[in-house]
């Protein structure tokens, strides 16, 4: 994969200049001025002025030729998030447009959530409900994400690997229903290289190694259309190739399971013409020149994928009688199919051709009205977005009703799917179905072509079967909403019964927990209409107990942990006493760290760290011959070293194993924290250094008489790098002057 491009400023001021008239250009200019100012002293993880990410997003949008109102986004997207400026100084600077925006875009980081799994669903549901009012926002997301993923190398592997893996989950399937295919592609390739090094960088390595040979291919193609097609006199014709991207041959190999050897359509030649009468024409001739192949070929065209793509795609027999992909579409076609939904609102000719969600009828914004619906039947965060990821992300067929209407289904839908897609009140009442005018069961699966008549009864209704019968979840969705509404009393009853007994068994009073203010900020959480609604959706099943329970009790666990800190506190200052947590396994981590060091010329000797000075991979370490207790482990310059007579004639070269520093191992460090004494400094420290290690093994701390805290701490970590994380961010806490590791 060739590196991305880096934009300068001035680069991207002449991109959106060179289509922008010139009141738009001024406005765009300002934007830049305004986050240059507010980001004047930030950096980015790289160690980079953090402007150079707003320059590199708006890069991308204005090349995507976006509106002013984009791009002025594109510079502003974090500057509510990460500056002192608000909202409302961006609205009244650019705008409501641009503010609503921002506003979309801007991360929801100041939510706490009980899980990762939680915040992520309820960040990108939010993101997803942003743009189904206003589409520019995921532009900008998108954008954003694209550079993010560019500059990855900055974070540690697991935040690599945890973007990387949210990118390919949610935006890059974005980028793709939206057909912002420039983007997507790029998505794609640079999350698996993230998440699987070794088969991107193998595919990169063969596809390099036959480099010549697919290009000698490709020449003798397209000269070979060319020739084909003259008889055509067509006017404006691109014919040219294009290589497979590194993660399409990757999806190929694995669920084909091939290897790349036997993956054969590489290339693809690409023909764009001026009409769709040229396009059937061309299609023609190469069939004529070339034997197709059966059952690869595809009219897009006719027939349009819901992004609005449309092409016609075949695969025949090319030169040397290997197979090769032509794709066929017009210029206006072509931009769609680069650019998508964006090429509709990109800015032309002193304006922009913005597309109205609510009115239009493109297919493509199809999926903006489907998320607002799908919000509407999903009241859980997580249920959410497995919704839009089963029933939006997924591979589509393609269905006839008889009157010729086309349906779009996911893959394995049945004709029950069909029913709840065309309407409630059609799936509610289906008694059967027809395809191409056969009887058929409901378990049967839908294939792209078929037509399919949907039999109806006003007297049928929905049975539970159902359930195990469909393959959305908009249709399972539909049929459980049937069933809830006719049980809802006896719902909420079992699952007002089904509450207080979960919270009884974990030790709780109900009269607080179960009055109604309290019922109701669970509501509101959980995005319920009522106190009834989420007490029925418990009885059904649909929500989980556990989870209701969690929000109920979150502010009396929280006034609960409070004490505990508190007393934790006191006890370390006023009572000097050392807090200790899992004792057990700190003596497991410390025999298991032996084979984590390499002794020069001994072999079969017991091996420690030195309690003394807790070494930790990333150190510069030295050996101790012990008498009788093998070799001791401690950090170079350590001062218990410096008291032995004998110490040159007990030394010896030690190291640390290959890839020591980049195991899960962790290893014990005593760390010594000075600072000015105040109510919470010790629950600030445990805080902070919660967020960057797993495990404090023990706490000690005094206060002396000029009200000066010594904090006695250890923490386990996996390296070097780690420790000095978990230091920095401890001196980043009000009132500490000192953090410095210990000697013993």
């Amino acid at each position: 994969m060739t590196e991305a491009k880096v934009y300068s400023q001035a680069e991207v001021h002449d991109m959106y200049a060179s289509y922008l008239n010139a009141e738009h250009v001024a406005a765009v200019d300002r934007a830049y001025a305004f986050a240059e100012k507010l980001h004047q002293d930030q950096k980015r993880k790289s160690g980079e002025p953090y402007i150079i990410h707003p320059i590199q997003v708006a890069g991308i949008l204005a090349d995507l030729k976006m509106d002013p109102d984009t791009i002025i986004a594109g510079y502003l997207h974090d500057v509510v998030e990460d500056t002192p400026a608000e909202l409302g100084d961006v609205e009244v600077a650019f705008g409501t447009d641009v503010a609503h925006i921002v506003d979309g875009v801007s991360k929801i980081s100041k939510i706490e959530y009980k899980s990762d799994s939680e915040r992520l669903a309820e960040n990108h549901r939010k993101l997803l409900l942003a743009m189904s009012h206003d589409i520019r926002v995921i532009f900008v997301k998108l954008a954003d994400r694209l550079h993010n993923i560019r500059t990855l190398g900055a974070l540690n592997p697991e935040k690599q690997k945890r973007i990387a893996g949210e990118t390919l989950e949610i935006y890059a399937p974005l980028a793709d229903r939206l057909g912002i295919m420039t983007i997507k592609w790029e998505l794609e390739d640079t999350s698996l290289r993230y998440l699987d090094y070794d088969a991107y960088h193998a595919i990169a390595q063969a596809m390099q190694l036959r480099r010549d040979e697919r290009i000698e291919i490709v020449d003798q193609a397209v000269q070979e259309i060319k020739t084909a097609i003259t008889d055509l006199h067509l006017e404006n014709v691109q014919v040219y190739g294009r290589p497979k991207h590194i993660y399409s041959i990757y999806r190929k190999m694995q669920k084909k399971h091939k290897d790349f050897e036997e993956i054969y359509d590489l290339l693809a030649i690409r023909v764009i013409v001026n009409s769709i009468g040229d396009c059937y024409a061309v299609l023609g001739s190469i069939h004529s020149h070339w034997t197709p192949m059966p059952g690869r070929f595809k009219d897009y065209i006719a027939l349009p994928k819901a992004n609005g793509y449309q092409s016609l795609h075949t695969s025949v027999i090319g030169p040397e009688g290997r197979p090769l992909e032509v794709q066929i579409r017009t210029h206006e076609m072509h931009e769609v199919a680069e650019f998508g939904v964006a090429a509709h609102w990109a800015y032309k000719e002193g304006k922009f051709d913005g597309v109205d969600v609510q009115t239009s009828d493109q297919r493509q914004l199809n999926m903006i009205q489907n998320i607002l619906e799908l919000q509407n039947e999903s009241k859980d965060s997580d249920d959410f977005m497995k919704t839009v990821k089963s029933d939006l992300f997924t591979d589509r067929v393609y269905a006839f009703t008889p009157r010729g209407d086309v349906v779009e289904l996911t893959q394995e839908s049945g004709p029950l799917d069909m029913a709840y897609s065309i309407h409630t009140n059609v799936g509610n009442h289906t008694t059967g179905a027809k395809v191409n005018g056969k009887l058929v069961p409901l378990d049967y699966e839908i294939k792209t072509g078929d037509i399919v008549e949907i039999i109806t009864s006003q007297n049928a209704q929905p049975n539970r079967d159902w359930l195990k019968l469909v393959k959305t979840r908009r249709a399972r969705n539909k049929i459980r909403q049937y069933f809830r509404k006719q049980d809802y009393s006896e719902n909420v009853v079992a699952g007002r019964q089904e509450l207080s007994n979960y919270l009884i068994s974990q030790g709780y009073r109900l009269e607080a927990l179960m009055e109604p203010s309290n019922l109701q900020k669970a509501v509101d959480n959980l995005h319920y209409r009522s106190a009834d609604d989420l007490l029925a959706a418990i009885g059904y099943g649909e929500q989980s107990v556990q989870g209701v329970a969690n929000k109920l009790t979150a502010d009396l666990r929280m006034r609960l942990e409070e004490q505990r800190l508190n007393a934790e506190e006191a006890q370390v200052f006023e009572q000097h006493a050392t807090v200790e947590t899992n004792p057990e396994e700190r003596h497991l981590k410390e025999n298991q760290r032996a084979d984590a060091i390499m002794i020069q010329g001994i072999d079969s000797m017991l091996v420690r760290l030195g309690r003394c000075c807790t070494p930790v991979p990333g150190d510069e370490i030295v050996g101790y011959i012990t008498k009788g207790r093998g070799v001791s482990v401690h950090r170079l310059g350590c001062p218990n070293l410096a008291s032995d007579t004998e110490l040159g004639q007990r030394l010896v070269d030690v190291a640390w194993g290959p890839n020591t520093e980049n195991s899960k191992k962790e290893y014990r460090a005593d760390l010594i924290i000075g600072g000015e004494s105040r109510p919470r400094l010790l629950n600030d420290i445990i805080r902070m250094v919660g967020n960057h290690a797993r495990t404090m093994n023990s706490i000690n701390g005094r206060v002396d008489g000029n009200n000066q805290a010594v904090i006695s701490m250890t923490v386990e970590v996996r390296n070097l790098t780690q420790l000095e994380r978990v230091m920095d961010a401890i001196k980043n806490v009000k009132d500490v002057h000192s953090v410095k590791r210990a000697y013993n």
